[in-house]
């Protein structure tokens, strides 16, 4: 029996055997990423460990007593599995194989704490909903306690709701299995991240942001990060604005986080020395060229080195239809200062009163309204600016309002910065003393990209709408008639209700993609399933119902087609009442999410909900152009349930309600004139079925560092020909709804020159977009004049 393996030598070929999470790391470690050391207790340990004579006969009592349809005799055969489990010995040689490892581990790698994580073989995960809510367990020191919590990851397979599942389908609890990692922590000293290429302008520079102790500060907004920029061409640290910390988090003496001050001496200290940030930059180069896009890189470093805990593609790059984009010129001198920003003491008129951080592009001016926190929300009107020490989620409905946001704390990854470039708001980060300098009720400017903030009104800085910059561009907006004219449909892509009277002035042809969970965030603001166990299904349906007509009633008579929930467990289980209701999946992509939701019978309640809210807005409101559009589809049997459950709810497919199927999944494109039968049309996914053409997770940093992750893999374009030729062949139409067209001019002549009927853009982007078809639209027309 292999009981143990070390991480470094795991690939992901040993899924079975280590599970799912160790797998990737191992991967990782092979393509040459600093990755905290570990090692892996494998399933063949575990099966050794509950073969164990008292154990499994614990397992055979109670399962064997089990009723899975009476909820009290689930959680009694989960808490005797459980204390069993915590219970029982280690057989001898396992034990020792355990011990051995460990302490060779901890000797080998100087380890004074270990994260005992489970690991998820992929049998069971397929064909799971609830791909299980296995532990994880952080700080963990000395050789026993080690050894007790990899018996709690175990015993977490028969938690209460998995053994409920698992019992509901007949799967066999005898042939399940689980690997437990035990790996490094890194005792952070500084962490931070990396942007490749700035995300707020898209100039070819590096940005690093540093903070003292652990990362959570710096996300959380409750501290102002150093700030380092690095000229893309040159590779030299161009700019340093080292920022005062007071506070920090670190480990507790017995594990776990703590705050504590930062040394006097250190708290307007350089946070990174200038040989660390080169090392950093050279390691984001690499990442970069592999990735072939711009990175959001996480970091830490301890006394020791140097680790990358994670990296994304960079998604809101502005203006810019080449992905890597072009060098920028150096800084002045003056930017090379490396004092932090301070407000000026008496500024003249057209000096900034402030200076911070530019975490949003654009410029607008307002009444600033001074925010404490949640509780003060109702006192921002629409159109004033939004001043607080740091924003909260709480805070999104007020801040989706304001003209403009400025903070106190935070750098370009806190929640002020993230959700202001999702909103288009512009925002300025960790001046420090906002809240003090700028008085309630005074008249300020706010410019998001340099990140200054001026006493009063300037009319010479305006905020710029998108129909501002398409007017700008030379094209007119919805209500003229000289907008320019395409043959593929623009359409918008639609967040929060709040924007849409904005976005209604481009000449779109109307709403591709109007996301109904920015609805549940920023108006239900709760779980559906936590108001549906309150009682509160008719507050629910009015919710929902007064989001969508927002959308809808800007943009009559033009369609909207509104997208019903695609929660993923791992994103939805932060919300208030989300915990009781979101399982822990290994790999919540492909996990309960889309339609496998509205069949389940837990959910199912909620989705009618949203059917009901749909079906209210067009019966009573009058807002006939509210059509839906179903995600992550999988098979044409869950299409005849949730069919018939609209028709039930009173939306059947006509004339004038349309139902559209996201086409993300292969089995849509290998089979789409049978998934024609049931729809109107297709809306392309292009992130996921590039994910599932290519057997490529696209969180794995390791394929996408070496270039396995690519819309415009041939593959992919194949997938996406099949698919026109299909729907087209059976009279549907086929759009596209994300950033791929816009970013990629050659991906967006590829569908064009294939067909597509419509594209669906965020609102930042139709006009560079509009004028890239329009032109390509233009040529093949010249290209078949010319043709003999």
């Amino acid at each position: 029996m292999n009981y143990i393996v070390d991480l470094k030598d795991v690939s992901d070929t040993d899924r079975p055997m280590v599970g799912g999470k160790a797998s990737k790391l191992g991967e990782l470690v092979r393509g040459g990423l600093p990755i905290p050391p570990g090692f892996v207790v494998t399933t063949d340990a575990y099966r050794a460990f509950v073969a164990t004579p008292k154990l499994a006969e614990a397992l055979r009592s109670s399962l064997g007593r089990l009723d899975p349809t009476k909820s009290e005799s689930v959680d009694a055969a989960s808490r005797a599995i459980r204390t069993a489990f915590e219970a029982t010995d280690f057989p001898p040689d396992l034990r020792r194989s355990v011990v051995e490892a460990y302490e060779s581990f901890a000797r080998t790698h100087q380890v004074r704490f270990s994260a005992v994580r489970s690991s998820a073989t992929a049998e069971d995960l397929e064909g799971a909903s609830f791909a299980g809510l296995q532990d994880t367990y952080l700080n963990v020191t000395g050789t026993e306690e080690v050894l007790r919590m990899i018996r709690r990851c175990w015993g977490s397979l028969f938690t209460p709701r998995v053994i409920a599942y698992r019992a509901r389908k007949g799967f066999d609890h005898g042939e399940i299995a689980l690997a437990v990692l035990v790996q490094k922590m890194v005792d952070s000293v500084v962490s931070g991240i990396l942007f490749t290429r700035d995300p707020n302008t898209g100039e070819n520079r590096m940005i690093i942001e540093a903070g003292w102790g652990l990362g959570e500060a710096i996300v959380g907004g409750e501290v102002t990060p150093d700030h380092y920029v690095i000229d893309g061409t040159s590779q030299a640290i161009v700019q340093k604005q080292l920022s005062e910390q007071k506070v920090r988090i670190v480990r507790g003496e017995g594990g776990g986080n703590r705050h504590e001050e930062v040394p006097e001496r250190l708290r307007s200290a350089q946070k990174l020395p200038d040989d660390r940030i080169r090392t950093l930059a050279s390691l984001a180069r690499r990442i970069e060229s592999h990735y072939r896009r711009p990175m959001d890189i996480e970091w830490c470093a301890d006394g020791e080195g140097l680790y990358v805990v994670q990296a994304r593609p960079v998604t809101t790059i502005p203006g810019s239809s080449d992905s890597l984009g072009s060098s920028s010129p150096a800084p002045s001198p003056a930017a090379m200062s490396s004092a932090p920003p301070t407000p000026a003491s008496a500024p003249a008129s057209d000096e900034p009163i402030l200076r911070g951080f530019g975490a949003s592009p654009g410029q607008a001016s307002g009444t600033a309204r001074i925010l404490h926190g949640a509780a003060d929300m109702d006192k921002l009107r629409p159109g004033e600016v939004l001043v607080t020490s740091m924003t909260t989620p709480d805070m999104v409905p007020a801040m989706a309002h304001a003209a403009a946001i400025v903070t106190d704390e935070g750098g370009m990854t806190c929640h002020a910065a993230i959700v202001s470039r999702e909103l288009g708001v512009p925002c300025v980060v960790g001046t420090r003393s906002a809240t003090k300098t700028i008085a309630d009720g005074s008249e300020v400017t706010v410019d998001g990209k340099t990140g200054a903030v001026y006493r009063g009104k300037r009319s010479t800085v305006q905020a710029e709408s998108p129909a501002a910059a398409l007017a700008a561009a030379g094209y007119a907006t919805a209500g003229h008639h000289s907008a320019p004219v395409t043959a593929t449909k623009i359409y918008v892509n639609v967040g929060v209700p709040e924007k849409a009277a904005e976005y209604a002035q481009l000449p779109v042809s109307g709403v591709g993609l109007l996301r109904i969970e920015f609805i549940f965030t920023a108006h239900v603001r709760e779980h559906p399933l936590k108001l549906l166990k309150e009682g509160k299904r008719e507050e629910l349906v009015r919710r929902l119902a007064d989001g969508i007509a927002t959308v809808c009633q800007a943009f009559h008579p033009r369609p909207v087609s509104i997208r019903t929930s695609d929660f993923k467990t791992n994103e939805y289980r932060g919300m208030p009442g989300g915990a009781e209701f979101e399982p822990m999946e290994e790999n919540p992509m492909i996990g309960w999410r889309g339609c496998s939701r509205y069949i389940a019978p837990i959910y199912r309640p909620a989705f009618l909900a949203e059917l009901e809210a749909i079906h209210r807005i067009r019966t009573e409101r009058g807002l006939k152009n509210a059509h839906v559009m179903l995600p992550f589809v999988r098979n044409t049997w869950e299409l005849e349930e949730i069919t018939q459950m609209m028709r039930e709810a009173g939306l059947r497919r006509s004339r004038d309600f349309q139902l559209y199927l996201m086409a993300e999944v292969p089995s849509t494109v290998l089979l789409a004139r049978e998934f024609s039968q049931f729809c109107d049309g297709f809306s392309i996914g292009s992130n996921d079925l590039t994910q599932l053409v290519l057997g490529a997770d696209r969180d794995s940093e390791t394929l996408g560092r070496m270039g396995y992750f690519d819309e415009r893999d041939p593959a992919v374009l194949r997938a996406i020909e099949l698919l026109i030729e299909g729907a087209h062949a059976e009279g549907r139409t086929v759009g596209i709804c994300g950033q791929g067209p816009s970013v990629y001019p050659e991906f967006a002549e590829f569908l064009v020159r294939r067909g597509i009927d419509s594209i669906s853009l965020n609102a930042d982007t139709v006009v560079p977009t509009i004028r890239t078809i329009a032109s390509l639209e233009q040529r093949m027309k010249l290209e078949a004049m010319r043709r003999p």
